[in-house]
């Protein structure tokens, strides 16, 4: 399936009206499917659709490494797509035990948990002491730019980038949704025999509860992005050992949990 689609449309402008054919992100409905059942539907850019299912069945704790997936496949239909994996027994028979289903519009990672209690699931604290200096960290989501492409044409899409103290913004994902972007990179990392807890996650959106939560399944220390964090964000960083930096500009940046893995002393410290 194509990641962009050119439609037609009329631009209306102060000097007038015109025909114009924009470049538009598709989404499509992903069904990542574990031993036969459906555990979550999301929308997502049909792009690094792999990364993106092994990133969620990490991040989601439903697999703690490669070798829990017997098998892994991608199928495509006429109205979506599904990633379908088949798990070790053991692995299958912890999901049973945990079944959630949830249609996640863009944007939403926690949509359809069976009870408000999930929302606020234990995390595995991170406790890898990544050091970056804050010229690194100024630099990280200038750096991410130069891998959104998708983004360059159609002005519609996040991206999630790796930042590699000393090599800068490595590898990087780009989605309609956050969360997925963020999914996708972890996904690249683990399938790449890439220990996340080595790099920083650098995000073009606001810092959300669930990024945190995705870092810390992950094992990323550190957690970066061009906007503002929320107040539950901020809470589960400190709780789960995470340093939240936010609006990271060429300028400066602010720091909310655990400043300890930014070396120099020009950052802020909120």
């Amino acid at each position: 399936m194509h990641t962009h689609v050119s439609i037609p449309g009329r631009a209306h402008r102060a000097e007038g009206a015109r025909t114009i054919h924009r470049a538009l992100t598709e989404e499509v409905p992903v069904a990542l499917v574990f031993n036969g059942t459906t555990q979550a539907v999301m929308m997502a850019t049909p792009a690094d659709l792999a990364d993106f299912a092994y990133g969620f069945a990490v991040t989601e704790g439903i697999v703690t490494d490669l070798g829990q997936v017997e098998d892994f496949e991608i199928a495509e239909h006429a109205q979506g797509i599904e990633a379908r994996f088949w798990l070790r027994k053991d692995r299958a028979n912890a999901l049973s035990e945990r079944r959630r289903s949830m249609a996640g519009p863009v944007g939403c990672g926690l949509c359809g948990l069976d009870s408000i209690e999930q929302v606020h699931r234990a995390v595995p604290r991170v406790s890898y002491d990544l050091r970056l200096s804050t010229t690194e960290l100024s630099q990280a989501t200038d750096a991410l730019r130069d891998f959104q492409s998708l983004h360059d044409l159609t002005r519609a899409t996040h991206a999630a980038g790796f930042l590699l103290p000393g090599d800068g913004v490595t590898l990087a994902r780009e989605d309609v949704g956050r969360h997925n972007a963020l999914d996708k990179l972890i996904g690249a990392l683990i399938r790449r025999d890439i220990a996340p807890a080595t790099g920083a996650a650098v995000m073009t959106s606001r810092l959300s509860l669930e990024l945190v939560q995705k870092c810390a399944f992950a094992g990323i220390p550190t957690l970066i992005a061009v906007s503002a964090p929320t107040g539950a964000a901020v809470r589960l960083a400190e709780n789960a050992g995470i340093t939240l930096a936010a609006f990271a500009r060429s300028n400066g940046f602010d720091l909310y949990s655990h400043p300890h893995r930014i070396t120099d002393e020009a950052a802020h410290v909120a």
